[in-house]
């Protein structure tokens, strides 16, 4: 089985920015099979990755659900095993699965356990597995998701993101879910003395701090350009910090 690693956190945090330079560190070691999956509908993990996505495991489940008589000679299974696979983007270095936006109640619901049979078994395939969540944590409450050998919750640097990041792990120690290590990430880091003052603030959360990345003006303009954070330079502050956060958690 794979090496899952989820990250989550409140929108604005540079919680899909850490995920996507995850996946970038995982698709450099060689020989290594990565697999991102992007539960967050207002993420964009794929344009991080500079990837396309085509279709959406919502558009699955949707096609699912509406869909009339089978093809013939396939089950119910088969059939969602077979979209699934429509749904997942291909690289060389990294493959990707986006849960996309539901359309309405129940999108998630209906044939949970078929997929979540055949995402584990599509798993099995990749040495790793990072998952960009939202806020919610829906997939993971819906047990979509499989279990999580590390949860990274993000936080920029203010007292408000830090109360928000304790809210997310109290989600995630509430989920069914089971989750074997989890801790936090402060992003967007300016002065240096930030973690001291918030030192309060991340105690009641109950998380450890595995690291920290600094501002990075370059992540700031790819942004504003729409280009793939893959094309950032190995000396990219974010990059560095990231990567070292990455060895630190044992990826």
């Amino acid at each position: 089985m794979p090496f899952v690693l989820a990250v989550a956190g409140k929108g604005g945090t540079g919680k899909t920015t850490l995920a996507a330079l995850f996946v970038r560190y995982l698709a450099e070691r060689p020989g290594k099979a990565v697999l991102a999956v992007d539960a967050d509908p207002n993420s964009n993990l794929h344009e991080a990755l500079g990837l396309e996505v085509d279709q959406t495991i919502a558009d699955l489940l949707e096609e699912t659900k509406a869909v009339g008589p089978l093809p013939a000679g396939m089950t119910r299974s088969q059939y969602v095993q077979y979209k699934l696979q429509a749904a997942l983007v291909e690289t060389d270095r990294v493959d990707l699965l986006s849960m996309g936006t539901p359309e309405g109640p129940g999108c998630y619901c209906y044939p949970n356990d078929l997929l979540r049979g055949h995402m584990a078994e599509l798993a099995k395939a990749y040495d790793y597995l990072v998952i960009d969540n939202e806020a919610g944590l829906e997939h993971l409450s819906r047990r979509v998701a499989q279990d999580i050998d590390y949860m990274v919750v993000t936080s920029d640097a203010t007292a408000r993101g830090i109360r928000s990041a304790g809210r997310v792990a109290e989600l995630v120690r509430s989920l069914k879910t089971k989750v074997g290590r989890m801790g936090l990430v402060v992003t967007r880091v300016r002065a240096g003395d930030e973690l001291d003052v918030l030192r309060e603030e991340i105690a009641r959360t109950g998380l450890e701090v595995v690291g920290t990345v600094p501002y990075d003006e370059d992540v700031v303009r790819f942004d504003l350009e729409g280009r793939a954070l893959a094309e950032l330079a190995p000396g990219s502050p974010a990059v560095q910090a990231v990567y070292e956060i990455a060895r630190k958690i044992g990826l």
